[in-house]
This record gives structure tokens, sequence and C-alpha cells, in this order.
């Protein structure tokens, strides 16, 4: 019997031994060379600790607010496409692994299960990721669906006008099942001999002429508070304040769309510095340890979401899996906070951590 994964990485190991290589490389790949995929991980090993020593630990209290939801750690799943692809249980079996984890479950726009579906699995806060249609009446129809089904937020994925050229999927032809949520409201097969089904079904329906001015649109049809998602620089971020978002996502939508946009977390200061904390920001893309989690907040970020790694444990072990992959990042969160001199999520400051360019400052 092979040993028991003990890190995220050996989970990702064992969904790629599980899944079928199209569908694995659907999960895992990134866009065009994949330079943004790599450093979204490698950007968090360039930054360091500066831990405190002789501080009281002996209780560490993980938990946070986000949106005034109190959740067991600032640990959050992020919407990832098609969990039935990894797991015949699909999104239910995340959605039931996030709420026995006390957090906040964001579900994708492209699940393969219902919103309804998700909503009766268990009861846990959950927010819906949403994509702008050409016909707009199907948004609003999804965003009534989610508001009736007592999801708490929205968070509109911003960056994607078109999407970002995945070879992977273009080489291995990737079919992707129908959109669940769409039916009867789309068709939902597109055909296309040239590549991956997925891309051609997205250019089809996506709305590329999406701006600014659709958020009042947006805010006017529904009462959830709208998170945006995809910003990475400072013009960007106070302009989704004066438009008045409830928070901001920093995300390069997991290295899957622009490639050589920034690392997250190296762009993660820029937007922080911009909201001055006039709404919570979060922020996602190569989370791989609770030493990351760290990085993130002592760098302004009020939580981080992760995509890939639960999808990985997802297909490795199914519900269980998820629920591992979240208790073994709060492990090692709390295990970081300790060795660090922080006995709460209000104690980790800027003054933590140092970044690359920091140390560059302090040779010259």
């Amino acid at each position: 019997m092979a040993a028991e994964p003990v890190n995220l990485n050996e989970f990702q190991e064992l969904a790629r031994l599980a899944l079928p290589k199209m569908y694995y490389d659907f999960y895992a790949g990134g866009a065009e060379d994949e330079h943004t995929l790599k450093e979204n991980v490698e950007a968090f090993h360039r930054i360091t600790f500066r831990p405190r020593i002789l501080v009281d630990v002996s209780r560490i209290d993980l938990s946070t607010t986000i949106l005034d939801y109190k959740i067991s750690a600032p640990i959050i799943i992020a919407p990832t496409a098609f969990h039935k692809l990894a797991n015949p249980e699909g999104e239910v079996a995340t959605a039931r692994a996030a709420a026995s984890c006390n957090t906040i479950m964001v579900l994708s726009f492209t699940s393969s299960s219902t919103i309804e579906e998700v909503a009766a699995s268990s009861n846990a806060v959950r927010f819906y990721q949403l994509y702008v249609f050409k016909k707009r009446d199907i948004t609003a129809t999804l965003v009534q669906r989610a508001e009736r089904n007592g999801f708490k937020a929205l968070v509109l994925t911003a960056d994607t006008p078109r999407l970002g050229r995945r070879e992977a999927d273009i080489k291995n032809k990737m079919i992707t099942p129908p959109l669940k949520n769409l039916e009867g409201l789309l068709s939902t097969k597109v055909s296309s001999d040239t590549g991956s089904n997925f891309e051609a079904d997205a250019n089809e329906t996506m709305d590329a002429s999406l701006s600014w001015k659709d958020l009042e649109w947006l805010r006017s049809i529904t009462n959830l508070p709208i998170l945006i998602k995809g910003i990475l620089t400072r013009e960007d971020a106070i302009k989704a304040v004066e438009v008045g978002v409830a928070g901001i996502i920093v995300s390069n939508h997991g290295a899957r769309q622009l490639d050589y946009s920034p690392a997250t977390i190296s762009a993660l200061e820029e937007v922080v510095h911009a909201v001055k904390g006039r709404v919570p920001i979060l922020m996602d893309g190569g989370v791989r340890r609770g030493t990351d989690v760290f990085k993130a907040l002592a760098l302004g970020a009020q939580a981080v979401l992760i995509g890939r790694p639960v999808v990985y444990g997802l297909a490795a072990k199914g519900e269980n899996g998820v629920r591992r992959v979240i208790e073994m990042l709060k492990d090692e969160f709390e295990l970081t906070m300790a060795l660090t001199g922080c006995p709460s999520v209000k104690h980790i400051t800027r003054n933590h951590v140092r970044t690359e360019q920091e140390r560059i400052h302090s040779m010259l």
C-alpha cells in the first residue's frame, strides 16, 4: 500500500496517477510557455521569514472573518471547473469537505454539479463565481438561482474577455462535459475541429465587451456583495473600489490566461497599498504550503484561495482527500504561526517577512 501523502505536492502526484492524461493536463496546465504557472509557486520561495522568538504561542487561533463570515482559517476553496472529471461526486464532495473544515467554497460557474445540488449538499457559507455572457439574461438567471439557493456573495471573474491559450488542452483535443448550470439556457455543444471544445465554447459565449460600467448593471440585479477576481495592478484596484466592489481577489487565473503576467504573490502588495484597507483583499495562485498562506497574510491578504490542490485531493481520495488537503495546509499554517511568534492571524505583520526586493535593496 502506498504511503499516505504528507504534503500537497504528493497529492498532486497521486492525482496524476489517478487521472486520465487529458484531465490531469486540463487541471495542471497553464497558458502558453507556462512561465507564470511556475512563477506563481516559485515567487513564494523567494520570500523569507523574520521570526520572533519567546512569544507565548501555547494557544494559536487560526480563525478569521471574510465579509463578516467566521471561518476556521484564512484558507478558502477557489472556483475550479468540472470536479466530476476528478471524482464522480464532483462539487458536492468538495462542498461537504469545505463544510466539515468550516471554510468557504466558491462554486465555479463551470461546475459539473448544479447550483441546487451543491446548495443541498451541506450547510455552509458558499460564494458563486460568475462570468458575464453575451446574453445577459443567462447571467441574470444564474445570479437569481445562486441568491435563491443561499449563496452569500458573487465572485466576478474579470480577466477572461477571451480564453487563454492552454496548449495541453489544444494538443489533447480536450472535450469538456456540458455545463450543468446552463442546461436549458444555452446550447451547451459547440463543435471545434481545431483544438479544445472548452476554448471554442468559451469564446462563443463570453462577452469580450464587458467593462467597468457593466458592474453597475450587475449590482442592479442582485443584493449580494460582489468580489472582483483577476486584479493585478494598482490602477484596477483603485477602479474596483470606486465602482463599489465588496472585495478584491488578486489573481492571474491560476496562470491560465495571460502568460508572463506577474505571480500573484508579487502583485499583492501593489494592490494592498492602492486599496488602503477600504475593502478586503484575497489572493490565489501558487499556494502549496502553510508558509505560503502566512506570507500572503503578511503582505496584506485577508485570506488565500486554493484551486488545484483541492482538485488533486478530490482526484486522489474524494471528499476525504479535499478535507486532508485543507487540514494539511491548516496544520502547516499553524506551525508557521507558532515558529514566527504569532498567536493569532491579527499578530501577522509585514515585519514578519522579507521580500526579494528588500533583500536586493539592502545590498545596494
